[in-house]
């Protein structure tokens, strides 16, 4: 029988986590994952974005993209690197999507051993698992996307209106929209792309806790980048090498919070899969004991 969770299951996981996690360079860890992102990132924003047009039409995402692109704050350029992701996606075509597999997939290859390093265990062919594993997301991803952009008439109007209401009412929709697609990404690459295979129960409490976790994370993000902050003062005055270390730094941490996800949701399932030890039986009552 599995093992029942108790009232005390939080403090007894989040000590499975330490154990876990104890005597593992986490930093290094999710620095190596993070370099996987740099390979992957820009490529799955692309395939969202042509995949999600594909699906509906350029007219009608491009019209989405443009009521979100009130959302990106102005103070540190982010727009014009938004523009130009938005007029790359949209221009991709078939042939330019096919290429654009290649380097998406490399993420499910870094989620992977990352997860390895933390939990070692016997897994072959490591690295083409996690890619082909991660290859039906191809299909996924512009359909969340294309869900996540139909709430940007709402979160345009929001974010014209301003003030703190407006303000606090993009944030409350834009965390629940990306809670649940991340959600759903991250049931995949905890189910599926990582190794150890836990239960659905084990996967969905995991993926979608750390889901509402990250997307809080990308909601600060935004208010990080309102900043009026000179990101290439450190680096001589060259902006795009501040902004590429800050993007960096900011997926790092990232990283670090899903990774630990993943131990959580590893250390529940191993919790649920351990016998609960059987109730010990009362001793038999002899003839003539205790006389």
């Amino acid at each position: 029988m599995p093992h029942r969770l108790s009232t005390r299951a939080p403090v007894e996981i989040a000590r499975d986590v330490a154990s876990t996690l104890r005597g593992r360079d986490l930093a290094a860890v999710a620095a190596g994952l993070t370099y996987f992102a740099g390979l992957g990132v820009v490529p799955w924003l692309l395939l969202a974005v042509w995949g999600a047009a594909l699906i509906s039409s350029p007219a009608t995402v491009a019209a989405h993209l443009a009521d979100l692109r009130l959302l990106v704050p102005p103070e540190m350029g982010a727009r014009p690197v938004w523009d130009a992701l938005v007029r790359a996606g949209l221009g991709l075509g078939a042939w330019g999507a096919l290429i654009t597999v290649l380097p998406a997939t490399f993420y499910g290859e870094g989620l992977r051993r990352a997860c390895l390093r933390l939990s070692p265990r016997d897994d072959r062919f490591t690295g083409w698992r996690a890619r082909l594993a991660l290859l039906p997301l191809v299909l996924a991803v512009p359909v969340l996307a294309l869900g996540v952009f139909t709430s940007a008439p709402l979160l345009g109007d929001l974010a014209r209106t301003g003030g703190v209401g407006g303000t606090l009412g993009w944030i409350v929709v834009a965390f629940h929209v990306s809670f649940v697609a991340l959600g759903v990404v991250i049931t995949w690459g905890f189910r599926v792309v990582a190794p150890g295979g836990p239960s659905w129960r084990a996967t969905l409490l995991g993926a979608f806790g750390t889901a509402a976790v990250l997307a809080g994370f990308l909601q600060g993000f935004l208010l990080f980048l309102a900043l009026p902050i000179d990101l290439g003062i450190p680096f001589g005055g060259l902006d795009v090498v501040g902004a590429t270390v800050a993007v960096a730094l900011w997926l790092f941490v990232l990283h670090v919070l899903l990774l630990v996800g993943w131990a959580a949701t590893d250390a529940l399932d191993r919790r649920r899969r351990t016998p609960s030890a059987p109730a010990a039986s009362p001793a038999p009552v002899l003839a003539g004991a205790g006389r």
